[in-house]
């Protein structure tokens, strides 16, 4: 029997395969959901995201079988409240209830608040290359492509109902009905009470909860929609969806529309619960309440391929999301894709890089070659690059390019267009978090001595020497002014020369800032304190 790397993406494909065993199709149907009642953020992002890594791996151990990739926007549900980071809140307000493609878009951009939400989505789709197929509940309602199910639905409308009132509270218990009207007088998606239904006709009698007022509707070509965990199970029975992932909060929900997708003769989807992502309170991100890092402000920070490392890593456990994330996710991105190069075949297939860039099979923005950035050696960290920003009176792409030429004369933003990336998320983060929190100290008594005989020992060195030799001066420096731990000494070189924390390795950046700029930067802080 083949063997396969351990990661949970080939993990979740052998789960696939396994189904393939019990039921043969002609093609393996992978499924996200997304409700548009908001700004897409990274959660949003996140499922579509693992659900490629997924289909990815699958692709490699089953290459014969064609995949597909549906992404559902759930666009027909109901305005439940009005999300906090959008204009024109008074105007949404007076929409409340209504299907969210009903709904006027604030922004003035699209036909309704919907569409608007599912054109971020779908642009940030095209920015990943991600081969989704946009699907849209109001179009399939509307169209008349659920109402066989629909129908089926309603004759089982008592069995279904008696599967999900014990999950209720006794309020909700007592009027609970699969279905939503809509309101054919205000156009609201509504939580009534069905007083009749007739499964021939396809019709039901309910009460208006607003008006109190007996109605007749169709639950047929966009008359009413399903609750949401009917109609979860209604579309993995219409599309014969065969995987799809949900949030750990969403683990009861999912055993339900199993049951209820079973009781209308489908095949629940394998599945797989990932843990939700937190902001820097350690709270769950919302749509609705705009907390935690949007897409927008990761991307204006860090490449695409960091935010994708982000994502593939430790799914089922819970992780904070916030701007200090970015810096080290850039780092490690650039780790990995440069041991990709020189890995085995098992080997690659157990580094991120190998999801994140198409199975490894070239930059999908055409640079060729295996990782982000084609071919193009990175030879400095994000770190190195944030730390000369640093170092600069007033950061610039011009500014960063010279300080990298001079370590690396063959480097360009012609030759290097990823680094020439990088160059430019650095500027942003260090504008946006580095400067405003720069803070440089003093030395003490102590300290003004080793940064003097720092500042000597540097002018000593030739100026082509590496950034070891420059690394290994520096610890003598530390140790023979008593420096104890010697981490002590790294910190305060940066508190003193960057006004930062913390930085990279010391003598890779005196290396890449210049020997006697190092020291010209000692001297100054000298003469400042």
């Amino acid at each position: 029997m083949q063997s396969y790397p351990k990661n949970w993406p080939f993990r979740e494909a052998r789960k696939i395969l396994h189904r393939l065993t019990k039921e043969k199709k002609d093609a393996i149907i992978f499924e996200t959901g997304y409700g548009p009642s908001g700004l897409p953020h990274i959660g949003t992002f996140s499922e579509i995201a693992r659900t490629e890594m997924t289909r990815r791996a699958f692709a490699h151990i089953a290459p014969e079988m064609k995949t597909r990739i549906l992404c559902f926007s759930d666009d027909m549900d109901g305005m439940r409240r009005v999300p906090e980071n959008v204009p024109q809140r008074e105007m949404l307000a007076r929409h409340l209830g209504k299907p969210l493609s009903a709904v006027p878009d604030p922004f003035g951009e699209a036909e309704s608040f919907a569409a608007h939400n599912n054109r971020a989505l779908r642009a940030f789709l095209m920015r990943f290359h991600f081969d989704c197929e946009f699907v849209s509940a109001t179009e399939l309602y509307q169209s008349g492509a659920f109402d066989a199910l629909l129908m089926k639905i309603l004759a089982l409308h008592d069995e279904i109902a008696e599967l999900v009132r014990p999950t209720l509270g006794e309020a909700r218990r007592r009027s609970y009905s699969p279905f939503l009207p809509i309101c054919q007088k205000t156009g609201r998606v509504l939580e009534a009470e069905l007083l009749e239904t007739d499964a021939a006709k396809g019709e039901i009698l309910y009460q208006d909860p607003e008006s109190g007022e007996r109605r007749q509707g169709s639950v047929k070509g966009g008359g009413a929609k399903l609750q949401w965990k009917v109609d979860w199970a209604m579309r993995w029975i219409h599309f014969g969806v065969d995987y799809e992932m949900a949030g750990k909060d969403l683990n009861d929900s999912f055993h339900l529309s199993s049951r209820i997708c079973a009781l209308l003769g489908g095949r629940p989807p394998e599945g797989f619960r990932y843990e939700m992502f937190l902001d820097e309170k350690g709270e769950k991100i919302s749509k609705s309440k705009g907390n935690g890092l949007s897409l927008e402000e990761w991307l204006r920070y860090g490449p695409e391929e960091s935010l994708s490392l982000f994502l593939y890593g430790e799914p089922k456990r819970a992780r904070a999301l916030h701007f200090d994330a970015i810096p080290r996710h850039v780092n490690e991105f650039l780790t990995r894709r440069a041991s990709f190069a020189s890995e085995s075949e098992e080997e690659r297939l157990n580094n991120p890089v190998w999801f994140i860039r198409s199975g490894g099979s070239g930059d999908r923005r055409g640079g060729g070659g295996e990782g982000g950035g084609g071919d193009e050696e990175i030879p400095v960290s994000f770190t190195q690059i944030l730390s000369l920003a640093a170092a600069s009176h007033s950061p610039s792409a011009e500014v960063l390019w010279g300080f990298l030429r001079r370590a690396h004369p063959n480097l360009s933003p012609e030759t290097h267009p990823f680094l020439a990336r990088l160059v430019n998320h650095a500027i942003s983060y260090f504008e946006d978090f580095v400067a405003p929190k720069k803070k440089i100290r003093p030395p003490s008594d102590r300290e003004r001595a080793a940064l003097s005989d720092l500042a000597e020992r540097l002018k000593a060195l030739p100026r082509e020497a590496a950034a070891e030799a420059i690394q290994n001066e520096t610890y003598a420096v530390g140790k023979a002014h008593h420096f104890d731990p010697l981490r002590d000494w790294f910190a305060a070189l940066y508190e003193i020369l960057l006004g930062t924390p913390d930085g990279p390795r010391f003598g890779s950046f005196a290396s890449l800032y210049g020997i006697s700029e190092t020291a010209a930067l000692i001297q100054k802080s000298l003469h400042k304190s």
